[in-house]
């Protein structure tokens, strides 16, 4: 068995390289989309959203039930991706271990 200070050596460790596992997804960008690309949302690896874009196409009157539904489904897309990326970032950093169930990135 390890001593406690090896232990905490590894912990602390382990807290730098988390850190700059969160620097980095905050580099990164994602852009999901629905509607066929009609509707873009990017956003970095953390879940802030960075941008939208909105084809003219969308700018009807009338439409705004669409546009806003459209809107929902490419930020959800782009979340989804955030997460993966986020999630392949974690799984580098722990060298493949898997995470316990129910344990999550901290953002």
């Amino acid at each position: 068995m390890k001593n406690i200070a090896d232990i905490m050596k590894q912990v602390q460790s382990m807290q730098a390289r988390m850190g700059d596992m969160q620097k980095k997804l905050e580099s990164f960008s994602v852009t999901g989309q629905s509607g066929g690309g009609l509707v873009k949302v990017t956003m970095n690896g953390k879940g802030a959203v960075q941008s939208v874009s909105i084809d003219p196409s969308l700018m009807k009157e009338g439409e705004r039930e669409i546009l806003e539904d459209l809107l929902v489904a490419a930020h959800g897309d782009a979340k989804n991706k955030a997460e993966a990326l986020a999630a392949e970032e974690m799984k580098a950093l722990t060298g493949g271990l898997p995470l316990p169930p129910g344990l999550s990135l901290p953002f």
